[in-house]
């Protein structure tokens, strides 16, 4: 008998940024979601999916543009960032499916977000930092970034860093590598919601 998938939502956000301090009145705002569905029981990645967002009191910066490959003129066909949520929600069961994200950055800006805008956020209670998982299960004394961690693991880049998409479904073979070694045990983040 095949064990039931254990279906986990990988997430990696990009967001408008500068070389420096943000223009007067500009905040910085999700630009992109990449989300990969990984079947953490089978030990594969079984969707891969983009949303682009469009940002309401920020523009995307030269700088921007060059660490992420993101234009203005890109991200003006995306979404509102509240459609970007509802989506996650109806279409990628972000609120019941649990998540995990490279650190607590991508955690942060959708509440930071959410909260500002007054959206709903999409995702439910379970969140793991699969950076913290990563970095105990290696016995590392520093939390490395995606791109070393890959290096350490002995896997390949695949993609663009800093691109939403392709971040998501690297972190991705990461959990993955991670469940292969029996060492995907993440705690699991319970924080109550106070956008539900």
């Amino acid at each position: 008998m095949e064990s039931a998938p254990e279906l986990w939502n990988v997430v990696d956000i990009e967001a408008t940024c500068w070389d420096g301090q943000p223009p007067p009145g500009a905040v910085s705002e999700i630009i992109e979601i990449g989300l990969t569905v990984v079947d953490v029981t089978a030990g594969e990645r079984v969707g891969r999916h983009r949303i682009l967002v469009r940002p309401r009191r920020s523009t995307v910066s030269d700088f921007c543009t060059g660490l992420t490959g993101l234009t203005q003129a890109g991200v003006d066909t995306g979404v509102p960032f509240a459609e970007a949520c509802r989506l996650l929600a109806a279409e990628h069961r972000a609120g019941s499916r649990p998540w995990a994200s490279w650190g607590d950055y991508d955690r942060n800006q959708f509440t930071r977000q959410c909260a500002a805008t007054g959206t709903r956020y999409p995702f439910g209670r379970r969140h793991a930092n699969a950076k913290l998982v990563f970095t105990e299960a290696y016995g590392l004394r520093k939390r490395p970034g995606m791109a070393r961690a890959l290096e350490l693991a002995g896997l390949p880049l695949e993609g663009r860093h800093h691109r939403g998409e392709d971040d998501a479904w690297n972190i991705a073979a990461l959990v993955l590598h991670l469940a292969a070694r029996d060492a995907w045990h993440p705690a699991v983040c319970e924080v109550p919601n106070p956008f539900r």
